[in-house]
């Protein structure tokens, strides 16, 4: 199922993060590991999760997580993330995942939706509360 050539908030947004997954990223047949996917959703939603709360966060729930296509192998896989609520100690990101195939034709697939939730904590890893904005 293809999404727009050129979905209009990415050409607004940059991306917190860019991959290109490799031949041990994937099954057989070829398409990507959906962990590695989510491992890679994760680095990307602790990206605003981190600015946002001046140090160091862990991730406390996957809130939901939707493959809607295949990821290939030399595929450009862009994450974008964004803060969508925030409490006493959390931070609440959605992820959204592009691929851009035959990347000399610019041909874009959303391929996951995640919400994640993060926590502030303090060095010895206990919640804190964010700092004022």
């Amino acid at each position: 199922m293809n999404q727009p050539a050129n979905p209009p908030h990415l050409l607004n947004e940059m991306p917190v993060l860019r991959l290109i997954p490799m031949p041990a990223d994937s099954n057989p047949s070829g398409d990507v590991f959906g962990g590695w996917i989510m491992s890679q959703v994760d680095l990307a939603g602790s990206v605003p999760a981190v600015l946002r709360a001046r140090g160091r966060v862990a991730t406390v729930a996957v809130n939901a997580f939707s493959f809607t296509a295949p990821v290939n192998i030399g595929d450009l896989v862009s994450f974008f993330a964004r803060i969508v609520k925030t409490g006493r100690t959390s931070i609440t990101v959605e992820v959204e995942v592009w691929s851009q195939r035959r990347r000399g034709e610019l041909e874009l697939v959303k391929v996951t939706d995640a919400v994640l939730t993060y926590v502030a904590v303090d060095a010895a890893g206990k919640s804190r509360e964010l700092p004022a904005q």
